[in-house]
């Protein structure tokens, strides 16, 4: 890693800075960029038919050349959902721990794409070369194991990317946080840190992991005689097994639902990150073989997903699971920021079935609150801190952390994505600007939905659409058939014929007015017609629907 005295790194977030979720920062020195994450996002309320969002990387295809690989912190969505998209038009080698591969080599395999994707496992503590770049993986805890922090070394200093963690001394699997390493590196000095801000605005520390165990225990007791179904996120593995745990200890069989679910637990059994003790796991076919005070089942649909394993089985679609008077649901997590209502519904579902839920208390979160992070800083001695992971507000809160640690104001930057920051010891400021933002996903469809789509889906959503339809003879013009109006979403037909007459009039009226004008111009004929029907659905409903005239030759 050689310095050039003209040149700053550029460090270049294209997505996760404005909300959670859809994470991928790109790193540039000289002739190199490294990309770390590479996350999806699940689209918003108005969003309509939108599966996914996935990062807009312009910048990464306009710079092919130079982008070396993506550094991936851990497996969740949103820190690598878009690697299938992404991969199609900037296909570089990929960088992670065992079973973040292995939860991407699944991805990739569903998208066909597993055999033309460099894929390398990288353990803790290696270094992989990059061009101008050395990346170092440290030990970290998350909610899901094989999370690690980057260390990454330009030859203008060092910058810590935290990926989502917490600090949790006591493991379900595996290691503790390495705060050894993140000792060392502050001693070396480091440049900037890169730290996740999702819970900044919690006081104190995030409860271990293993708190969750004890209070599976307590349930599990006091529910001797009921059918127990609990609802968690698919890539808990850590959570997944106390809950196999817990149904071995009390002699309870256990079946998985949910096809994320079914996923990742097999996944994380094959490369050794789940043990599941024999003869605990069975198929849910053979769940009407056991009493209910013999079962266990573990499902998706904690954040009141509506085609979720739970959700159908709230409102009684699941092919294979009844919920009962005799059903205890465990909501094994906190709603992620704008699913409140949906989880909300799925609860009022299954208190109306007659189902106990319990929903407090039995989850911890995967993320540091404020003295971990304090702990992280005081640790790694950074001289600038750059908020990452979370909204506005969460950002903000760490950054107030760092200014009571003692940071300089000017050296707390809050940007956003596709900020150009260029930083070396002596400086750091905003340059300019990249393409950021968000591809939808609808379908087999990347990208072909945009804003204009969007926001006539919108419009149809919100006030519906009337189609008006005329045939008009070739040559003259005359009318030969219509014009007849068809409606969707904008009133019940059959229960407001007098509206719909009256509209009939006011059409008819415009069309023959044009004909006695001898107006033969399609463009014409359609903006009167949109006038004069626009105009009276108004005046009578208040609502702007769309109209789209339809003029036919013969």
């Amino acid at each position: 890693m050689k310095k050039s005295d003209n040149l700053k790194l550029r460090i270049i977030p294209l997505g996760g800075l404005e909300a959670i979720g859809m994470n991928i920062t790109a790193f540039e020195y000289g002739d190199s960029i490294i990309v770390v994450d590479c996350g999806l996002a699940f689209p918003e309320d108005g969003m309509y038919g939108i599966d996914l969002c996935v990062p807009v990387i312009t910048y990464l295809q306009e710079n092919i050349e130079k982008v070396r690989g993506f550094f991936i912190t851990h497996g969740h969505e949103d820190h690598i959902g878009a690697l299938p998209y992404v991969l199609l038009e900037v296909n570089v080698p990929i960088y992670a721990t065992k079973l973040t591969i292995g939860l991407i080599d699944h991805k990739l395999e569903e998208h066909g794409l597993l055999g033309k994707v460099r894929r390398k496992i990288v353990k803790y503590g290696q270094h992989i070369n990059a061009g101008d770049f050395r990346v170092e993986f440290i030990k970290t805890n998350h909610s899901i194991q094989d999370a690690a922090a980057l260390a990454i070394y330009s030859p203008v200093g060092i910058v810590v990317h935290t990926g989502d963690f917490k600090v949790d001394y006591t493991p379900v699997y595996g290691d503790a946080i390495d705060l050894q390493r993140f000792g060392e590196l502050g001693k070396k000095g480091v440049l900037a840190i890169m730290c996740d801000s999702t819970n900044a605005e919690r006081p104190g520390f995030t409860m271990t992991e293993k708190k969750v165990g004890k209070i599976f225990e307590a349930i599990f007791s006091e529910h001797e005689k009921q059918r127990i179904i609990i609802a968690t996120f698919a890539s808990n593995v850590d959570r997944v097994q106390q809950i196999i745990n817990t149904a071995h200890r009390f002699d309870r069989k256990v079946v998985v639902e949910g096809r994320s679910m079914v996923n990742i637990i097999s996944i994380a059994s094959e490369l050794g990150y789940l043990d599941i003790p024999k003869n605990t796991l069975i198929d849910v076919e053979e769940l009407k073989n056991y009493p209910d005070d013999r079962m266990v089942l573990i499902t998706t649909g904690s954040q009141g997903e509506p085609l979720a394993a739970l959700s159908r089985m709230a409102n009684g679609t699941h092919r294979k699971v009844k919920i009962s008077p005799n059903d205890l649901i465990v909501f094994s997590s906190n709603p992620i920021p704008g699913n409140e209502k949906a989880v909300s519904r799925i609860i009022n579902e299954l208190y109306r079935l007659s189902a106990d839920v319990i929903f407090q208390d039995t989850h911890v979160s995967g993320h540091a609150c404020q003295e971990e992070i304090k702990l992280i800083y005081s640790l790694l001695h950074p001289t600038y801190s750059i908020p990452v992971h979370g909204e506005f507000k969460h950002r903000k809160a760490q950054a107030q952390l760092a200014l009571e640690l003692g940071m300089p104001k000017e050296n707390v930057l809050m940007i956003s994505s596709g900020d150009v920051l260029e930083i070396d010891e002596n400086g750091a400021e905003v340059t300019g600007k990249v393409p950021a933002g968000s591809v939808f996903v609808d379908g087999l469809g990347i990208g072909d939905v945009g804003n204009i789509v969007m926001r006539d889906r919108q419009h149809l959503a919100e006030d519906g659409i009337i189609i008006i339809v005329l045939t008009l003879e070739s040559g003259s013009g005359q009318v030969l058939a219509g014009p007849d109006i068809v409606s969707r979403g904008f009133v019940y037909v059959r229960g407001s014929e007098s509206l719909m007459d009256e509209m009939q009039e006011v059409l008819n009226t415009a069309v023959f007015d044009l004909a006695d004008q001898g107006v033969t111009d399609w463009g014409r004929i359609k903006a009167a017609i949109r006038d004069a029907v626009s105009e009276y659905v108004w005046k009578k409903t208040m609502r702007r629907p769309m109209i789209i005239p339809i003029i036919m030759e013969v």
